[in-house]
């Protein structure tokens, strides 16, 4: 399975393309950051983004793509851009029928690192030996998209099945099961 991790920004886009299976080591396929200079207008930097992904879904043609969900955060205007560069990504996959799995970032750290409170330190330390890198993927925003992936493709196929598994229990008496 192949999958497009997004770490959503509208100065810097964190984009990380894998290999894999769960159950097995993961491959890096590409990394990379999109930017967007600040000072430019809101719909010229998400357009610019647009093209950015929709780029990488072309070139790359992942299976699912894993972005990271939005929290709160003291500032509303970094959520508010994060939220945009997010739904940017969504939409783009979804135009092609891709699915997509938000994720937290609690739920990201505790999937590569084993704890949920892990600094990015020790979430690049683990993308770093997961995928069997000499040098750590730079700058963060890669490291965090990386992770997202391999959350995705950890964590992803398993919530479809238990998804799967419970729309069956879920069906009316009588249905096939």
């Amino acid at each position: 399975m192949r999958v497009l991790g997004v770490d959503p920004g509208l100065t810097r886009c964190g984009l990380g393309v894998i290999d894999g299976v769960p159950g097995r080591a993961p491959r890096l396929v590409a990394a990379d950051v999109l930017r967007t200079p600040p000072g430019d207008d809101i719909a010229a930097r998400l357009l610019a983004l647009e093209a950015g992904i929709d780029h990488w879904l072309d070139t790359h043609r992942p299976d699912a793509v894993a972005v990271e969900r939005v929290f709160s955060q003291h500032n509303v205007r970094t959520v508010m851009g994060t939220a945009q560069a997010g739904a940017v990504a969504i939409v783009c996959a979804a135009r092609r029928g891709l699915p997509v799995g938000l994720h937290t970032p609690s739920e990201v750290k505790a999937s590569v690192t084993g704890s949920g409170r892990a600094g990015k330190d020790q979430i690049t330390a683990m993308v770093m030996r997961l995928l069997r890198l000499g040098d750590p993927p730079r700058p963060a925003d890669t490291a965090d998209a990386l992770a997202l992936a391999i959350c995705h493709l950890w964590r992803g196929e398993t919530q479809r099945r238990l998804a799967a598994a419970a729309a069956q229990f879920a069906a009316p008496a009588g249905s096939s099961r």
